[in-house]
């Protein structure tokens, strides 16, 4: 089964934010909502894969959502749910016009 299939799996089940994703999410600078995290999950392109991260396989995922804004995630399937590990809108000092790739 693929990342994104387990992806889809998991978050059908619960999606289970982090205080880290939550801190990230409440930021003034930032204000991402749950549906936005789930507009990212549901309609997203994995941009960065990271199989063997050392608490299970997780990826960061973009999208632009309802809010009309480019928003990136990083989560982890679970088997009784998805782990959202954090999400916040990319810099572009640190990400190309594309946003989906990052400057050396």
């Amino acid at each position: 089964m693929s990342i994104k299939e387990e992806i889809s799996k998991a978050c059908k089940k619960k999606i289970l934010f982090t205080t880290h994703a939550l801190d990230q999410m409440n930021s003034p600078m930032r204000m991402i909502s749950k549906d936005e995290v789930r507009d990212v999950i549901i309609k997203g392109e994995i941009i960065e894969d990271y199989p063997d991260d050392p608490k299970g396989h997780s990826c960061l995922m973009m999208s632009k959502t309802g809010e009309q804004r480019v928003v990136h995630v990083v989560c982890s399937p679970k088997d009784k749910y998805l782990a959202i590990i954090t999400a916040y809108i990319p810099n572009p000092e640190k990400w190309r016009n594309d946003l989906k790739t990052r400057r050396k």
